[in-house]
């Protein structure tokens, strides 16, 4: 993307323990553009949240972000520390969290919270703060924000702190925000009224946002394109329509046939077999093969990453719809045999 705000490139973070150095997340590349929302999809354990908060440079001991870079609008923020890195966030990079009261002081009032981010970044009066602070709630949809800011959190419903929390972080326009699983404990009316929000701020702003969530179908229905993680790596890219339409990674094709909405009242929902493996005992090759229903012989070696129309990618020794990929009966004893 020749117009991308943020540049993932080989980011890899790893958490140093006995059993050694853990690579949570290993040769992450991405990029987003403005107004643009990057799905950034996988199962607990994946990776997808120490990815955003190595963007953001949020990693401490033990852990630490080993290589790579993340150029935001062609800064490297992993190279910047203290007052430098505190400039930059929350003005030009912000996150929202999943659950709101990591972000909000339960014993301070919503405005007084909202006017001092403000005036952390911005050397503006209490006045025209509190008023950027208003307009900020307004932009998320929240009614009243003048009685809103007067409130403290215990006062607002689990949706309208998260709302609140969006608010926070559009305080200062900032050209990406970090947004990880921020609906998941809602209610699912409430869940689509802040995605519905979130398109608009995306398109109406330009603000790019990479939403970290294991929920497909809330990405099928908000972002523009997806990133699908597994063990620390990304397996699957591309548009989002696309991807949901025809993923060429097994776990993708395996995480799409899980979701309920795609089945009748009462199925049984089909699983991916086993769980994701543990980061000190990584099998050899492709970290999902063993749980996979098309591994063969050759997923005991690193799969290469294949391109497919349309700038989509897919880390496998054998993608769906690929002439190479053996019948599926016999992949997993292939598997097998080869490790």
């Amino acid at each position: 993307m020749s117009d991308a705000v943020l540049k993932v490139r080989d980011l890899r973070t790893q958490f140093h323990t006995k059993a050694g150095a853990l690579k949570a997340v290993d040769g992450v590349s991405f990029e987003v553009a403005r107004g643009r929302i990057l799905g950034l999809v996988g199962e607990s354990g994946s990776g997808k949240s120490v990815t955003g908060y190595s963007i953001l440079g949020l990693i401490e001991a033990p852990g630490e972000i080993a290589g790579g870079e993340v150029l935001l609008d062609g800064v490297d923020v992993t190279r910047l520390k203290g007052e430098a890195l505190r400039r930059v966030r929350g003005a030009k990079i912000a996150m929202v969290f999943q659950d709101p009261m990591m972000t909000l002081n339960p014993v301070l009032k919503i405005g007084t919270q909202m006017i001092a981010a403000v005036r952390a970044h911005d050397k503006v009066s209490r006045k025209v703060a509190w008023e950027r602070s208003r307009a900020a709630l307004a932009k998320v949809g929240i009614p009243s924000p003048e009685e809103r800011l007067d409130a403290y959190p215990h006062q607002l419903s689990g949706g309208m702190r998260q709302r609140v929390a969006i608010a926070i972080a559009l305080l200062h326009s900032p050209a990406v925000i970090i947004a990880d699983e921020p609906t998941t404990a809602l209610d699912v009316s409430i869940q689509g009224q802040i995605l519905a929000e979130v398109r608009r701020l995306a398109d109406d702003t330009g603000t790019a946002f990479v939403w970290v969530t294991h929920d497909l179908a809330v990405v099928s229905s908000l972002a523009d394109d997806i990133c699908v993680m597994y063990a620390g790596k990304v397996v699957e890219t591309g548009a989002a329509a696309e991807v949901i339409a025809s993923p060429r990674h097994p776990y993708t094709a395996g995480l799409l046939a899980s979701v309920p909405a795609e089945h009748e009242p009462g199925e049984r929902l089909p699983q991916v077999p086993g769980s994701t493996p543990s980061l000190a005992n990584l099998p050899p090759g492709c970290a999902f093969a063993p749980r996979c229903f098309k591994a063969g012989p050759a997923c005991t070696t690193t799969p290469p990453v294949q391109h497919f129309e349309g700038g989509r990618t897919a880390l496998c020794h054998y993608p769906i719809e690929s002439d190479s990929c053996p019948p599926p009966s016999s992949t997993s004893a292939a598997y097998q045999n080869a490790s």
